[in-house]
């Protein structure tokens, strides 16, 4: 059986392909900007609700995973940075603080008319950063495609001095609550 990844993000891919599990890549054709006066959570759940239904309309026999990640500092969303300056800018923010990510899934298959849905937060805290290791950092590349200006599977893990929750949440994906579903509906086998 295929799952259909509807995601732009190689991390996701990379994390269900650990598994084991066969994908069919979608880039989804959604916007992704909040409604005014949806909350982050809410934000993340209609966005991981409306990439899986546009890959399970590609693939209506199949199941579909759609997934969306927020980093949220206070009441500010960390989305990926616009230029280097921005990166820079979030990249401050974070130094010395900690900080929410939040990603939500949705698990779907419209020909049996099923979905499966989750949500899990995870809280970060960033080490202290010098204006020099921000520099460096942002030189490296890696923040400028990532929620919150950093990777912290990659260089980004570096400068974490502590999480609590979910590592796979935090790149991307919160495997250890989709494995209930995806065993369920056959997509993964231990």
């Amino acid at each position: 059986m295929t799952l259909i990844l509807s995601s732009r993000s190689p991390r996701r891919k990379e994390l269900l392909e650990r598994l084991g599990i066969r994908l069919v890549i979608v880039e989804p054709g959604i916007p992704e900007d909040r409604k005014g006066g949806e909350g982050p959570q809410e934000c993340a759940r209609r966005l991981a609700h409306e990439k899986a239904l546009y890959g399970a309309n590609l693939y209506p026999g199949c199941w579909s995973l759609g997934a969306d990640t927020i980093v949220l500092l206070g009441d500010e969303i960390l989305g990926k940075p616009r230029d280097r300056e921005d990166a820079r800018r979030m990249l401050r923010l974070l130094s010395g603080r900690v900080h929410r990510v939040i990603t939500a899934f949705s698990l779907l298959n419209l020909r049996d008319m099923r979905e499966f849905h989750g949500m899990e937060e995870t809280l970060v805290k960033f080490l202290p950063l010098e204006d020099r290791e921000i520099e460096w950092y942002i030189r490296t590349g890696e923040p400028l495609d990532k929620a919150g200006a950093y990777a912290i599977q990659g260089i980004g893990g570096g400068f974490i001095e502590w999480i609590r929750g979910s590592y796979t949440n935090v790149v991307g994906l919160p495997i250890g609550q989709l494995l209930g579903p995806l065993k369920e509906v056959g997509l993964w086998t231990p």
